[in-house]
């Protein structure tokens, strides 16, 4: 069958890929252990679910407009520019079925076949797939690990050009867990502006930092709100990942082409989903400090055993959940090491080339799993290696 150009550079997603491979050896009655998935553990917290299910109830499931309840919007405007330290105003939010449209839809709006695009790699795939869907010319530029993988600067400095429409970012990012510094954001402020390029800031993980520190929006910086497209949601900070919820912030003027494109490709968001959105933000936020509280005593522990296997060198995640050890004293590939502690260990991870190519000797581990099924993990590993 012949297909459309656009859609020739689709891949499935990695975590996809071995979560299937895993699936066929938990048939045939092995256990394994899953750490590939980039999704919380916990249920979605209760107040939550029961404000969905009220508004099923209540007769809650019909059409809404296209870019959300404005109930919705103006909660989430608040919410994001108390947290962010700028002014949102609801105009300004699209929500959104679950994150993607947000990353989707403003990149079909703004970027033109020919356009380059920078972007994190070893990154979120999503990110290139979108570019190449749209015509655009992804431009990776590598994450250090010396630098918390933060970006190349130099790299980053190299390939920004006249014709660069779009620069991506993600912090906390997956798959690294790493945090933009202040410093970086500024730099990249800087060119953004030199080169009238916008910015995709990717601030799923926001709310998951640790250490007492956080995660700074590139879109509070002065002169970078009208030029910043911000991609958020519930689907991480209230383990809300079927729910389905997500939002972006943007200037009006762009929150209305991605509108008509919401419009026209989805019709609108679900009405009881909304509804649990707003008792998500409006609620109390206990559950979330308790649930990044338990994923930073998760993440010191795997750390700490992932420096103990041979061959592995792990360096401590500012955010997220994810770890992304450094393999590459094994003597094997990630995709040949992540085969290897799944087939031998039961052990479900991901190859850090899932996520391009500068993450080429790297594992990507979630440790959004319970401490016993961590160090029950970590032992097979270290039994195997």
């Amino acid at each position: 069958m012949q297909f459309s150009q656009r859609t020739l550079y689709l891949r499935p997603e990695g975590a996809y890929a071995v979560l299937a491979k895993a699936n066929q050896l938990e048939m045939a009655g092995r256990e394994v252990i899953h750490l590939e998935i980039g999704q919380p553990d916990y249920e979605t917290f209760p107040n939550v679910s029961l404000a969905g299910i009220r508004a099923i109830a209540q007769g809650k499931t019909r059409y809404t407009a296209p870019d959300g309840m404005p109930a919705l919007k103006e909660i989430i405007a608040r919410d994001a520019g108390q947290r962010r330290g700028m002014d949102i105003h609801p105009d300004e939010v699209i929500v959104s079925p679950g994150g993607k449209p947000n990353l989707f839809f403003p990149i079909l709006a703004l970027i033109e076949p020919g356009d380059e695009v920078i972007y994190p790699d070893p990154g979120f795939p999503t990110y290139e797939a979108v570019i190449r869907v749209a015509g655009g010319v992804p431009v990776p530029v590598p994450l250090l690990e010396h630098n918390q993988f933060s970006f190349d600067l130099v790299a980053f400095d190299r390939l920004i050009n006249q014709r660069t429409r779009l620069i991506i970012l993600n912090s906390p990012a997956n798959p690294t867990g790493g945090v933009i510094p202040l410093a970086d954001l500024k730099h990249i402020a800087h060119q953004a502006q030199a080169y009238d390029a916008w910015v995709m800031s990717d601030e799923l993980y926001a709310r998951i930092v640790y250490d007492g520190a956080s995660a700074p929006s590139i879109a509070a910086l002065p002169g970078m709100k009208e030029r910043t497209i911000i991609v958020d949601g519930f689907s991480k900070t209230y383990s809300m990942t079927g729910w389905r919820l997500g939002f972006g912030i943007m200037p009006r003027a762009l929150a209305e082409q991605v509108g008509l494109l919401l419009t026209h490709a989805v019709g609108s968001t679900a009405q009881f989903t909304q509804f649990a959105g707003l008792e998500a933000l409006s609620g109390p936020q206990d559950a979330v400090e308790a649930m990044v509280a338990e994923f930073r005593r998760r993440r010191d522990f795997i750390v700490d055993g992932l420096n103990a296997l041979p061959g592995f060198s792990c360096q401590k995640p500012q955010g997220a959940f994810y770890v992304f050890p450094n393999i590459t004293q094994t003597g094997m590939t990630s995709a040949q090491l992540a085969d290897f502690l799944l087939e031998q260990a039961g052990v479900a991870l991901l190859p850090g080339s899932a996520f391009g190519q500068y993450g080429e000797g790297y594992l990507r581990l979630s440790y959004a799993n319970s401490l016993a099924n961590l160090e029950k993990a970590l032992e097979r590993m270290r039994k195997v290696l």
